[in-house]
């Protein structure tokens, strides 16, 4: 098991030190969305979204909750609130050999906060985005 991929990401979420991404994500890294249909590939547009991911969940009430194991990949459950509405999700990550991120999925329910979180993620992103 290569939980150091786990470890870092616990750094990156506690931290928020984006150069953490850089050393963690495969350069081939497959980014699954709850609200994007398409998977989005490559080391830059998933390091914009889990940045992104971050800043829109990452509040004083969010929370890692559980956390289940496989021989290269973990799920992890979190918990948060915003603006009034409970959200629940899994991380799916997995990782390589040399334990670099290659695959990150994340699921969130219920339905109300799916639908929240996509139009806080529509408008992070578009901050975010090159001027």
């Amino acid at each position: 098991m290569h939980a150091r991929a786990i470890e870092q990401w616990h750094a990156y979420a506690t931290s928020r030190d984006t150069s953490i991404l850089d050393r963690l994500l495969a350069d081939d890294v497959i980014f699954q969305s709850p609200v994007v249909h398409t998977p989005q590939k490559g080391k830059a547009i998933t390091k914009l979204y889990l940045t992104a991911a971050l800043e829109t969940l990452g509040n004083d009430k969010f929370k890692y909750v559980g956390e289940w194991f496989g021989p290269s990949s973990a799920i992890l459950e979190f918990e948060t609130v915003i603006d009034g509405i409970s959200i629940n999700g899994i991380d799916m990550i997995g990782w390589n050999a040399a334990g670099q991120i290659t695959s990150f999925k994340v699921m969130v329910r219920p339905l109300k906060a799916m639908n929240m979180l996509h139009a806080k993620m529509g408008e992070m992103l578009a901050a975010m985005a090159p001027k």
